[in-house]
C-alpha cells in the first residue's frame, strides 16, 4: 500500500448538493422551492404547519395541571449533611449559606429542605426552610435544633 492509494469506501463520502447553481446542477432555477409563494422566500418558517391537516401538537391530549405557584426546593438528606461534617466541610451551626459554601448544595432554588434519609450522629443546629417531620425528630434526639423558616418572599410588599 502506498499512500497516494489511499481512498475512502466505495459510497463512504457524498458530495453536498449546491442548491441554485444552474439547470446543470439538477437543483437550478427555484433551488427546489417552487415558484413564488410564502415557503419560497428566505427567513421562512411555518412551525407545526401540516397542511391542513390537524397538528401532532393539537392532537394529543392534553392532561394534568401545572401550578404556576408550586415551589422547588433544594433537597438534603441527614446522611449526607453527616458525611460533611466528618469531612470537616461543614461546622455544628448549619445555614442554607453554609450549605451552598460548603458544596453540598448547588442553588438555593426556592429554599432548602432537610430529609430524614440516612443517619446523623453528631449534634447541629440546623437552619433550613424546610424540614420533614423524621429529620427534626432525628437532630432534636441527639440534642440539636432544625429549624424551620418562613422563605423570603419577592413579591412581600413593606408596610
Amino acid at each position: 500500500m502506498k499512500l497516494n492509494e489511499l481512498r475512502d469506501n466505495p459510497g463512504a463520502s457524498k458530495k453536498r448538493m449546491r442548491v441554485a447553481r444552474g439547470p446543470g446542477s439538477g437543483k437550478g432555477k427555484m433551488g427546489g422551492r417552487g415558484i413564488k409563494g410564502q415557503k419560497s422566500r428566505s427567513g421562512v418558517a411555518i412551525k407545526g404547519y401540516e397542511g391542513g391537516q390537524m397538528p401532532l401538537y393539537q392532537r394529543l391530549p392534553k392532561r394534568g395541571f401545572n401550578n404556576i405557584n408550586s415551589k422547588t426546593y433544594a433537597v438534603v438528606n441527614l446522611g449526607l449533611i453527616q458525611k460533611f461534617i466528618d469531612a470537616g466541610k461543614l461546622g455544628t451551626d448549619i445555614t442554607e449559606d453554609s450549605l451552598i459554601e460548603s458544596g453540598l448544595v448547588r442553588r438555593k432554588k426556592d429554599g432548602i429542605r432537610v430529609l430524614a434519609k440516612g443517619e446523623l450522629t453528631s449534634k447541629a443546629n440546623i437552619t433550613v426552610t424546610g424540614a420533614s417531620k423524621g429529620a427534626v425528630e432525628a437532630v432534636e434526639k441527639l440534642g440539636g435544633t432544625l429549624t424551620v423558616s418562613a422563605p423570603a418572599r419577592a413579591d412581600a410588599t413593606t408596610e
